[in-house]
């Protein structure tokens, strides 16, 4: 930090991934709470420039709200470290490793932590013939945001026709019927667990579109799935080394009580939107949105 008595923070947003337009509103959302807070902000679309728009901002601060590949991978990270730029959120290795979704799941599994069958596979087998018994799900393994989800049900007349834009190498997992259920962890503790509720999958759309899902906090599960989920996500948290603020993805089948709990992914730069579930979590322990943002940019530094 400088001694400046408030800190200079660059928020991150925008860049080049799938994710870029959520980025940006969650940008625009932190700058603004930040602003709220008396912290003086600088927003900055991450491009080819990112180097030297750095160098000539010299903030004492990254506020890193980019999503997707590229921001939250490891790549920007490494090159905040490089650059000796306190940064917010997880560091290169967790970064990478969290959203390498293959890889996560084998730590997670090696751990002990219930996670669903997957194999990655090349897309063109995928489209030409089932790779697993239906029901089952077609995803990239290095993006967000339910980005590319293609569900397979029992019945199929036959494989999934991906986009043209799916990766060479796709994930095909298990389909985990049931609720959807998600954890914040902030520094080094849950804050809650929060039920979404869509009228048919939790995609993009039902992420990111004014009423195309609903929340219920804290959910309506027994307390025996409501404690499970808390630490499997604290324990995912400190598993992948992740820093800050994360967040990690659950399924119950509630037909099979504790043994229909699955964890899916845990995110390491989940949205701060609107209608994001990040604040609305800090907003039932008590926390303002500024003060979610501030508390991250004072938790900001390298080597993370």
């Amino acid at each position: 930090m400088s001694s400046r008595t408030s800190p200079k923070v660059a928020v991150l947003m925008g860049g080049p991934s799938a994710e870029r337009e959520v980025s940006l509103s969650s940008g625009r959302e932190c700058a603004t709470a930040l602003r709220g807070e008396g912290i003086e902000v600088v927003e900055l679309d991450a491009g080819p420039d990112l180097y030297a728009r750095l160098l000539d901002i010299k903030p004492d601060v990254v506020f890193n709200a980019l999503h997707g590949r590229w921001g939250e991978d490891g790549c920007v990270q490494g090159l905040l470290e490089w650059m000796r730029i306190p940064y917010t959120h997880s560091g290169v290795l967790a970064s990478a490793l969290a959203m390498d979704k293959q890889r996560s799941k084998e730590a997670f599994r090696i751990a002990g932590l219930p996670i669903a069958d997957s194999v990655i596979l090349p897309k063109t087998e995928v489209v030409a013939k089932h790779t697993m018994p239906a029901p089952y799900v077609v995803k990239p393994n290095n993006e967000g945001s339910s980005v590319g989800i293609y569900l397979v049900f029992e019945g199929a007349n036959g494989p999934p026709k991906l986009s043209d834009d799916m990766p060479d190498q796709v994930m095909v997992e298990q389909y985990i019927a049931g609720r959807e259920l998600t954890v914040t962890v902030m520094g080094d503790r849950a804050l809650t667990v929060t039920e979404i509720m869509t009228d048919g999958w939790y995609d993009y759309d039902a992420k990111y579109k004014p009423g195309g899902s609903w929340h219920v906090l804290p959910a309506e599960v027994p307390s025996e799935i409501f404690d499970m989920c808390m630490e499997y996500a604290l324990r995912a948290h400190t598993l992948l080394g992740c820093r800050g603020v994360s967040r990690t993805d659950f399924r119950w089948d509630d037909s099979q009580g504790t043994d229909g709990l699955f964890l899916l992914e845990t995110n390491t730069q989940p949205g701060m939107t609107p209608t994001s579930l990040v604040p609305e979590q800090g907003a039932h322990c008590g926390l303002t949105f500024g003060q979610l943002c501030a508390w991250m940019v004072e938790d900001a530094s390298c080597d993370r």
